[in-house]
């Protein structure tokens, strides 16, 4: 039997002047702002703010590893579509594969693995409702861990 895909979370995003060269083209540390956005309303559809993650557990998240292709350029006024799935979970990490996409053409794909960081900046376990709601959106037990 083969384990359905993760459900994969999706945030309009629109390119504004500010996003852009020159001539007109995202520049590339940008894509790496849509995709902030992009993990960060996951979570927030999740019901982990991360305000709340800050102040009620106590937690934050630090990119620890990005790959980042660039595939097409995307352009000013493009409607892009920053796609969010949570591909692994670690004890105090995730993994992400994110698409940011203009209708069917995908302009930049990024893996980015996140840590979850305490108070003190040290590593830290997923709080645990926040590993059930992940777990959740990748069908397994949220016991489960890469």
């Amino acid at each position: 039997m083969t384990a359905a895909p993760a459900p994969v979370h999706r945030l309009a995003v629109r390119v504004y002047y500010e996003d852009t060269d020159a001539a007109g083209i995202v520049y590339h540390a940008n894509y790496l702002r849509f995709a902030e956005r992009g993990r960060t309303e996951m979570l927030r559809s999740l019901g982990f703010g991360q305000r709340r993650l800050r102040q009620e557990e106590g937690v934050g998240f630090a990119v620890r590893r990005c790959r980042a292709d660039y595939l097409a350029p995307a352009r000013l006024d493009d409607a892009l579509t920053v796609e969010t799935r949570v591909a692994a979970i670690g004890a105090a990490t995730l993994n992400l594969e994110q698409q940011i996409r203009r209708d069917d053409v995908t302009v930049a794909a990024l893996d980015v693995l996140v840590a979850c960081l305490g108070r003190d900046g040290r590593p830290r376990r997923l709080p645990p409702a926040l590993r059930a709601a992940m777990s959740c959106r990748l069908n397994l037990p949220s016991s489960s861990q890469k």
